[in-house]
């Protein structure tokens, strides 16, 4: 033993005096009491024979022991936890053994659990006492007379210790920080450590993955033994539901909820991203892969085909945008399927609710957190395409001469770029001589192109670089907490020429002031502002679509004159030349002011918050025309009517106010009961003002007031609407064992006429916990948690835009005179419903939780049905007489059935001499919706190419109806034996050849037709596959040991199906147009009589472009499986050792590598390479946008298919997070 004295003396040291707790029990010496005839005993009398048999202390809450019976006798187990099970299985307690020599007993309730918490502490203390007496002699040494003249001076130590868990196991590894100094250490295989000089009075704090973090107090010990908690979340953990949380055993209603773990050394755009495939049933639909593109949420499926199905995202009790928010700051995010858990939200929650929760400061000192990472992100997916100018060639005269039945021959390929047979064999000669310059100039002085230009290359960069940081900094004490957080994140652009950069900036602050032991008040503010820049192409904003059509691979960007090609300008060159885009910047201001008063020993509770939030989205969209050349020292201009700038702004102020109360008691130990009692109002106005002009002054030009056109535009809109509503909860259980839960809310909303703004929609949920019952005599070791639950509720659905019921018109300028003059008139008004009014989702909900193996496998499933009544859809058939279009109305009914399974596995085994720990979840769901009720009485099928976009009553969401493809004609004899379809055409002339596609005569009439294009008769036609997501999952691994951290996220869907569709070039290549880039993986897979077995038929350009034509028609063959796996994240994380850090005054430090999207795999994959098939129903929404504005290509994005889609990027990062 080492004792420094130092001149820091503070006065005299005193042995402290151990003072044991009543609560203890005191074992007499006697003899076992006497046994009843059935062997019962009361649970006192049990609990005497078991200390004294073992020779262990228990530590208890009278009252709860007080009253049970059990069987038990002295013989009956030869372990103590034998005993421990026998008995306590026998009543509704639970026990914990700590240190082999004290027993906590406590009720598996808050209060059980707060009681045990207090328990431990004692354990604590009484370990210490025995540290302390063992140092006795050594104190009292130094309150002799002979030290007395330095007893005013601090003593520095050296301190020994053990870190043991609950059960007195060592834990290896364990970090221990000296507070306030750079010293620190860790334990070592025996659990052991030592700290050198160290200040008599110092905090120690005490970390270890997997167990509760804790400070302990030297007080001038040097030994000291440190029991350490585990985290039990099977225990306690809480859930938050709507206006609160529950306890997770006592939750009856669908709730799934997980935490800030999904979200940690994750480099984001956004929250969306972080979630996508974590909760079962929780769909997430990207459009596409652009940094700060939102989604779609969708919980347990399609919710409604009318007033939209979509859920309400809230941030702390509040709707909002999760793209807006910092991930770092996310405590946890629940999500409420069933009618029951999001009652109390009413016809804004009608199909589910997501409910983000931010982080909380915390207790302690101040503390600052640094978290950093630098990332490099490439596409998941680049199309691969034919760039060698002969090969492409070669094809584009098959194509195109073979749909004209070989009567025509090419005279350009396209607009870009002219064909002759003398050029075409000036390519074959140079195909053997690559040293030829790719550009000639002929005599007239015209450019003639010989290159070999991947357009895809030039599109994009190699890698993306991309930096996050973040810093956080919060203290907390009894009466205020705070935390401010900050986050810049910054992306580099993925094309090469006028990158489309990203940035985003994230504020938070959060503080709480305990005014009075029983009021608290708060704020919550949070600022966004995210820009982004998008290029996008003169010629209507499609950047893909001049790429595909227009640019040739013989074509190179440049001229030698360094001017661009006129491929080039309909696509990459465009982008190089810089100057259209869409430059875009939201900025959100939200704040949330509350207050939470406290009453009756925290009994009753009396809470209100009043949330504002404004959102500003500016954006500039500009088109100018791109230069370019066909002939030296002629420029010409592509996009010339098309010189405009528009400059569009809009705002949405939001207010959301909520007052409710809380009350929770328990009588008699038994009997739980909670209420909730509460009133919510939100408002919303939506002002947007859009104004275009043309004749931009020079390309550089950013403010309307530098352009001189003629031609302006103005438009504004502007909404409003108000919601409000009053609600309850209640929920009762007995003695943890019965529980019960009843909802309602009464709702009202102005978008809907007077007398049908108010609705009332209740729920009710009920489940039994089986495991708590008295007749249960499994151990817990086998099975810890068993629960039935069932839920039964309706809910409204108001989410129709804000004037549906009342009779709109525009006022617009005419174009042309009268009298002279152009007038302004007004459109004529639609006609409106008749008694419009809510949809209602009724859900029924059974589950089953299951928690066996001392909890280490966890089971949750649920299994639903949805009846959507009264949705949004068009009105009856009415006569032509009636002059206008019928109005929409409350006309269609749709069932959803579906379920959803939860595997978890968490366990402990020793690798090294250390602690290894891992766990596995997976998740699986699905659903199926179908329509009860649509206004189609003859079930006609929509279109007769394509019959994917109508309703009709039995329809299955999603299904996809076309032919079964036989094959190919083999010969003339094979065509004219076979059924005539000449209702399809594979050429200008409907002329069928061998390696044409052949359609299968299903109804054997003779011909190839689609009937009366009804269910009922759809001729030669069937369900050939179903376009929804059926079976998502994911499957999630982690690991932890020696301060090394391992996770790995799968994420998939195991059954979809997709159609091509139309003008779909990166699918169908020249098939499409003759001119248009070929993938790759079409080489060699084309029919020809050497290769009759090919997947693609005879080539003919313009056959898979547009309505009847031989490849347009859906059918079997090219119905494709979009079922896919991603390995979505993959996390290495190492925890820098104290005694490493703790010299910088570094609390903790760990470092991280991170991937995402790593890897992706697909059935699609085997004939086509080039979709991101996890985004493969997405679209891209800027360029669309683009399309519309006039004098843009308003038919270039066909089928919202993914040809002209911005990719998802994979990419791996570098980070570290370090708290001060």
């Amino acid at each position: 033993m080492n004792i420094a004295i130092t001149p820091k003396m503070n006065g005299c040291r005193t042995i402290l005096l151990i003072v044991l707790l009543t609560m203890i029990l005191h074992i007499p010496n006697g003899i076992a009491a006497p046994l009843k005839p059935n062997n019962e005993i009361s649970l006192i009398e049990a609990i005497h024979l078991i200390s004294r048999k073992y020779k262990v202390l228990f530590n208890y809450d009278r009252a709860w022991v007080s009253g049970h019976e059990v069987r038990y006798t002295l013989d009956k187990a030869e372990s103590l936890e034998e005993d421990l099970a026998y008995v306590m299985g026998q009543t509704d307690l639970k026990y914990h053994v700590f240190d082999g020599q004290y027993v906590a007993l406590y009720r598996d309730d808050k209060a059980g659990l707060e009681s045990l918490e207090k328990m431990v502490g004692h354990f604590q203390s009484i370990l210490d006492a025995n540290e302390r007496k063992k140092e006795e002699q050594i104190v009292a040494f130094l309150n002799t007379p002979a030290t007395r003249d330095i007893y005013n001076r601090q003593l520095e130590l050296n301190v020994q210790g053990r870190v043991i868990d609950a059960n007195g196991n060592s834990l290896i590894g364990v970090n221990i920080l000296v507070e306030g100094t750079n010293k620190g250490t860790t334990t070592d295989i025996d659990g052991r450590f030592t700290l050198n000089d160290i200040d008599e009075q110092a905090i120690l704090t005490v970390s270890y993955i997997g167990y509760k973090s804790q400070q302990v107090s030297v007080d001038g010990r040097m030994s000291i033994t440190i029991i350490m908690q585990e985290d039990i979340q099977t225990l306690d953990e809480v859930v938050v539901v709507g206006y609160g949380t529950q306890k997770k055993a006592n939750l009856t209603g669908a709730v799934d909820q997980v935490g800030s773990e999904v979200f940690e050394n994750r480099p984001m755009p956004n929250v969306t991203q972080g979630l996508q495939g974590v909760i079962p049933n929780l769909n997430i639909t990207l459009a596409d892969g652009k940094p700060y593109r939102g989604a779609s949420y969708q919980i347990r499926g399609l919710g409604s085909i009318g007033q939209g199905g979509s859920a309400l995202v809230l941030i702390d009790g509040v709707e909002g945008d999760p793209t807006t928010l910092n991930p770092n700051d996310i405590a946890n995010v629940s999500v409420l399927k069933d009618a029951t858990s999001a009652a109390v939200y009413g016809a804004r929650g009608a199909f589910g609710v997501v409910l983000i929760t931010t982080k909380e400061p915390e207790k302690g000192r101040t503390s600052i957190t640094y978290s950093g990472n630098m990332s490099i992100k490439a596409p998941t997916i680049v199309p691969d395409m034919v760039s060698d100018p002969l090969v492409y060639t070669d094809m584009f005269v098959e194509a195109y001469s073979a749909y004209y039945d070989y009567s025509r021959t090419p005279s350009s390929f396209h607009r870009s770029l002219k064909y002759s047979e003398d050029y075409h064999n000036e390519l074959r000669q140079r195909a053997g001589n690559p040293n030829l310059p790719d550009v000639e100039v002929d005599d007239d002085g015209r450019f003639q192109y010989y290159a070999s230009t991947d357009w895809w290359d030039l599109l994009y960069k190699d890698q993306v670089m991309g930096n996050e940081h973040n810093i956080s900094i919060q203290r907390g004490d009894d009466k205020t907490k705070f935390l401010i957080s900050a986050r810049n994140y910054n992306q580099d652009g993925l094309f090469a020429y006028n990158s489309d950069d990203y940035s985003t900036l994230n504020l938070r602050a959060k503080a709480s002031v305990k005014i009075f032991d029983w009021l608290e008040i708060g704020n919550n503010l949070n600022l966004a502002n995210e820009k982004y820049f998008y290029p996008v192409n003169v010629s209507g904003g499609v950047i893909w679509y001049g790429l595909v059509n227009d640019s040739p691979p013989m074509a190179p960007m440049f001229n030698p004159d360094g001017t661009l090609t006129m491929a080039a300008a309909y696509s990459v060159g465009d982008l190089q030349y810089g100057k259209s885009g869409i430059t875009t910047q939201n900025k959100v201001v939200r704040n949330t002011s509350s207050f939470n008063a406290s009453f009756f020993d925290d009994a009753f509770h009396v809470r209100g918050d009043f949330t504002f939030r404004n959102t500003d989205k500016g954006q500039i969209t500009k088109r100018v025309p791109v230069p370019y050349s066909n002939q030296r020292g002629v420029i010409s201009y592509l996009g010339s009517t098309t010189n405009d700038l528009t400059d569009r702004n809009s705002g949405v102020n939001y207010l959301a106010a909520n007052f409710y109360t809380e009350y929770e008691k328990t009588f008699s130990t038994v009997h739980n009961i909670k209420g909730l009692l509460g009133y919510n109002y939100e408002q919303s106005e939506y002002n947007s003002l859009s104004t275009r002009r043309n004749g931009l002054l020079f390309p550089d030009a950013e403010s309307l007031s530098l352009t001189n056109g003629g031609g302006i535009t103005i438009d504004n809109n502007y909404s409003k609407w108000r919601v409000a509503g009053g609600f309850f909860r209640f929920n009762y259980n007995y003695d943890e064992r019965y529980l019960l839960e009843v909802n309602g809310r009464l709702d009202m909303s102005s978008k809907f006429p007077t007398d049908q703004q108010w609705g009332f929609f209740p729920s009710v949920s009920a489940g039994w916990r089986i495991t708590q019952e008295p007749f249960w005599d499994v151990s817990t070791n086998a099975i810890s948690n068993l629960k039935l639950r069932a839920s039964y509720g309706s809910l409204g659905n108001g989410n129709v835009p804000p004037y549906t019921y009342q009779e709109l018109f525009n006022i617009y300028t005419m174009n042309r005179l009268i009298g002279g003059t152009i007038n302004q008139a007004t459109s004529t008004p639609a006609v409106i419903p008749n008694g419009l009014t809510w949809e209602t989702s009724t859900t029924a909900d059974v589950g089953l939780d299951l928690e066996i193996l001392d909890s280490r496998l966890q089971f949750t499933g649920d299994v639903y049905v949805r009846k959507t009544k009264d949705m949004f859809a068009v009105g009856l058939d009415l006569p032509a007489t009636f002059g206008a279009t019928p109005p929409k109305g409350n006309y269609a009914d749709m069932t959803t059935k579906g379920w959803e399974l939860s595997l978890g596995w968490n366990d402990e085994l020793t690798l090294g001499n250390k602690p290894f720990r891992y766990n596995i979840r997976a998740t699986l769901s699905d659903y199926v919706s179908t329509i009860d009720r649509y206004t189609n009485p003859n079930k006609d099928l929509g279109s007769y190419w394509d019959a994917r976009f109508n309703y009709y009553p039995g329809m299955t969401i999603g299904e996809i109806w076309g032919y079964e493809t036989e094959g190919f004609f083999t010969s003339e004899e094979d065509i004219q034996s076979h059924a005539d379809q000449n209702l399809y055409s594979p050429s200008s002339t409907k002329t069928w050849l061998p390696g044409d596609i052949k359609f299968r005569d299903l109804n054997n009439d003779g011909i190839i037709s689609y009937g009366d294009n009804t269910v009922n008769n759809p001729g030669d036609r069937k369900i050939i596959g179903n376009s929804s997501p059926r079976y998502a999952f994911g499957l999630n691994l982690g690991a932890n040991w020696n301060s090394l951290s391992f996770s790995v996220f799968f994420q998939g869907i195991g059954q979809q199906d997709w159609w091509p569709g139309t003008d779909n070039a990166l699918f169908w290549g020249q098939y499409n147009r003759p001119y248009d880039l070929i993938p790759k993986s079409m080489l060699g897979n084309m029919w020809s009589e050497d290769n009759p077995d090919a997947y693609f038929p005879r080539l003919r350009g313009y056959v898979a472009l547009q309505s009847s034509r031989e490849l347009a028609v859906v059918q079997t063959r090219y119905l494709q499986s979009a079922a896919y796996v991603r390995l979505k994240d993959l996390r290495i994380g190492y925890q820098l050792p104290v005694n490493w850090v703790s010299k910088a005054r570094i609390k903790n430090a760990q470092l991280y590598l991170s991937g995402t999207n790593l890897w992706n795999w697909s059935p699609i994959y085997k004939y086509q390479n080039s979709f991101d098939v996890a985004n493969i129903y997405g679209q891209d929404q800027d360029t669309e946008a683009a399309a519309r504005i006039p004098g843009g290509i308003t038919g270039g994005i066909s089928n919202g298919t993914q040809t002209y889609n911005y990719p998802t990027l994979k990419g791996i990062s570098f980070g570290l997070t370090v708290t001060f």
